[in-house]
C-alpha cells in the first residue's frame, strides 16, 4: 500500500486523509504542533506532531517511504507550502497542494487588503475598537499601528504556547487576547464584537471552511467595518481546490512515474 504524507492541521484534514485511505493509501498525517486535531479514524491513517525544517522534511519523506506528498495546510501558510515543495523537489517526489475555496459570497462592502500591514492601516482609520481573527503569526504590524493611534486592540487567538509566545513578541498585552479554538458561530462572533464594542474585525478570506461569513454576518449586525487580508500569491500549478480531482491527479502522476 503506497504511502503519503499529508502536511494537515486545517479542517480538511480529516475528510482528506479518509478519502485518501479509502482510495488504499496509508496516510502519514503532518502537524506543525500537538493541538487536538481529527485526522479521520480509519486504521491505514497515523499522525505525527512538530515542525519540520526542509531538512527533516526530507528525511521523513525518506524514512517513511512516502511515494508523494500532498499539502493540506492553511491557505496562508505560505512559508510551509514553499519547504514542502522544495522537500519534494529535493526527493523527486509528487507534490500536490489542496486549497479550500475562497467565500462564494462577498460584498462589495469588503475591505481588502494585500498585507498585514497595508490591513493595519485600513483598521485604524475608522478609531475604533478592533478584533483581530488573523492567528498569531502577524500581530506586530496591528499592535504597532494600534498603539500609535491609540485604539484598543484585542485578538482572538488559540491557546497555546506558541501563539502565547507570538503575542508576547508583538508586544499584545494579555488584557487583549481572546483565547479559543473555532469553529465559531455568528453568535460566537456577534457576542465578541458587542462585549468589546468592536468597530472593525479583521480576517484572512479563509473561506467557508474558515468561518468569514459567520464572521461578516456579525460584523453587519454590528456595523463593522470589515478588513480581509488577500491570500498570498504562489505557484499554481499542482493546486485543487477539489479532494477527489486532487487524488486523481495523484494517482495518475505515480502511474507515470512506475511507468517513466
Amino acid at each position: 500500500m503506497p504511502k503519503v504524507l499529508l502536511l494537515g492541521g486545517a479542517s480538511e484534514t480529516a475528510p482528506l486523509a479518509l478519502k485518501l485511505a479509502q482510495q488504499s493509501f496509508q496516510v502519514l498525517v503532518s502537524t506543525a504542533t500537538d493541538e487536538p486535531l481529527a485526522v479521520g479514524e480509519h486504521t491505514a491513517i497515523s499522525r505525527r506532531c512538530g515542525r519540520l525544517t526542509l531538512e527533516e522534511m526530507g528525511q521523513l519523506i525518506t524514512q517513511e517511504h512516502c511515494c508523494a506528498l500532498v499539502d493540506a495546510t492553511h491557505p496562508y501558510a505560505k512559508e510551509a507550502h514553499r519547504v514542502a515543495r522544495l522537500a519534494c523537489e529535493q526527493t523527486q517526489r509528487p507534490y500536490l497542494r489542496y486549497q479550500r475555496p475562497e467565500s462564494e459570497q462577498r460584498d462589495s462592502r469588503w475591505l481588502y487588503a494585500d498585507n498585514h500591514e497595508q490591513a493595519a492601516l485600513l483598521a485604524c482609520e475608522l478609531a475604533k475598537p478592533i478584533l483581530l481573527t488573523v492567528g498569531s503569526r502577524n500581530l506586530r504590524p496591528y499592535v504597532e499601528a494600534a498603539t500609535k493611534c491609540g485604539l484598543p486592540l484585542y485578538a482572538r487567538v488559540l491557546e497555546h504556547p506558541e501563539s502565547v509566545a507570538a503575542c508576547d513578541a508583538a508586544g499584545l498585552d494579555s488584557s487583549q487576547r481572546i483565547f479559543g479554538r473555532g469553529p465559531f458561530s455568528f453568535e460566537d462572533n456577534l457576542n465578541l464584537l458587542q462585549k468589546h464594542q468592536i468597530g472593525v474585525l479583521v480576517t484572512k478570506e479563509s473561506g467557508a471552511a474558515g468561518g468569514v461569513l459567520e464572521k461578516w454576518r456579525a460584523a453587519q449586525q454590528q456595523g463593522c467595518r470589515f478588513v480581509v487580508v488577500k491570500r498570498p500569491q504562489e505557484p499554481s500549478e499542482h493546486v485543487y481546490s477539489c479532494m477527489d480531482q486532487l487524488i486523481t491527479s495523484l494517482r495518475q502522476r505515480l502511474n507515470a512515474q512506475e511507468f517513466a
